[in-house]
């Protein structure tokens, strides 16, 4: 998730420099969280920090403030129902190349599928964060089995459980996991199967390189 971000997005990508932001954080929390006790050491990561400002020191520039802003209701439940879901898919295959793999993910009406929108716009994405999410090249998200899905096709059901509010919503919802080998090339760039020769890469690395941002 994070490498497919950080090594194969352009530089200036929102969804690579939103990535950033969340290690960034991330770290400043941890350094702050044990500094009272391995305070030595607190320090000196926090003054290695390249995009620290100030040089005060991790002990005169306050506690942990978290932003509220990192506090959205319904983002936790997403990606806790999207894990669940990649959980499903990963057993399905049996240890196999999960990247090989393109998954359908069918969700009836709800809360859940809402949610789960939420990391993935479109039908079907190979860059979504839910397709991250999956770790496999290609998702797509249904409200409804698909009328070609074949009869043997393998399956998995499950359920998950949105509690959102403290227990004032509370919905379980059923979802279907399929997965099937994917038919497209392995990306000679970001090693994804969405490219149409394994010799070029997929347009997602094209874009990028045209942008003059990447590099094979």
């Amino acid at each position: 998730l994070l490498s497919c971000r950080l090594y194969c997005e352009e530089a200036k990508d929102p969804k690579r420099r939103s990535c950033q932001t969340v290690l960034a954080e991330a770290l400043d929390i941890v350094i702050r969280s044990f500094a009272p006790i391995l305070p030595h050491l607190a320090e000196e990561v926090f003054q290695y920090i390249p995009y620290k400002k100030d040089s005060e020191g991790v002990f005169r520039t306050g506690w942990i403030n978290a932003s509220s802003a990192w506090k959205k209701p319904g983002i936790e439940e997403a990606i806790e129902g999207a894990c669940a879901m990649r959980d499903s898919f990963l057993e399905s295959i049996s240890g196999k190349n999960s990247l090989e793999y393109e998954v359908i993910i069918v969700i009836e009406p709800g809360l859940l599928f809402e949610l789960t929108e939420a990391l993935q716009a479109e039908e079907t994405s190979s860059v979504s964060q839910l397709n991250e999410i999956m770790m496999a090249s290609q998702t797509t998200l249904l409200s409804e089995l698909p009328k070609e899905t074949p009869s043997d096709a393998n399956i998995i059901k499950g359920t998950f459980l949105i509690n959102l509010e403290g227990g004032d919503i509370c919905e379980q919802s059923s979802y279907k996991v399929i997965a099937r080998p994917i038919a497209k090339a392995k990306c000679p760039r970001c090693r994804r199967y969405t490219a149409e020769s394994s010799s070029t890469p997929c347009p997602r690395c094209l874009q990028v390189l045209a942008a003059g941002k990447g590099s094979m």
